[in-house]
């Protein structure tokens, strides 16, 4: 989560950059920038960047799964040669 005390303006941000940056890599906190007083941009360490990237395709993939269970459920479902056949012929390969 953001911590909203962690908001600063770019300029002061571009003033002292490297003590921002060992900040971001030690907190693993969010700072949120501001253009002209409004939140323009998140700047946060690639560590907590790359974890947030993983958690989502996760969560993306629960998701599938959930929509691919209610599928079967409701009997919107077929075979899987003939899911593959049908979308053979529909991308032009043949076997």
């Amino acid at each position: 989560m953001i911590d909203l005390r962690e908001v600063r303006s770019v300029t002061e941000f571009q003033r002292n950059a490297k003590e921002y940056v060992g900040r971001l890599k030690d907190s693993k906190t969010p700072l949120v920038l501001t253009v002209n007083g409004r939140a323009e941009l998140v700047v946060q360490d690639a560590a907590s960047y790359q974890e947030l990237l993983n958690r989502l395709e996760e969560l993306e993939i629960v998701a599938a799964i959930r929509v691919g269970l209610q599928d079967a459920k409701e009997g919107r479902v077929q075979p899987a040669r003939k899911a593959l056949k049908s979308l053979g012929t529909k991308l032009g390969i043949q076997r």
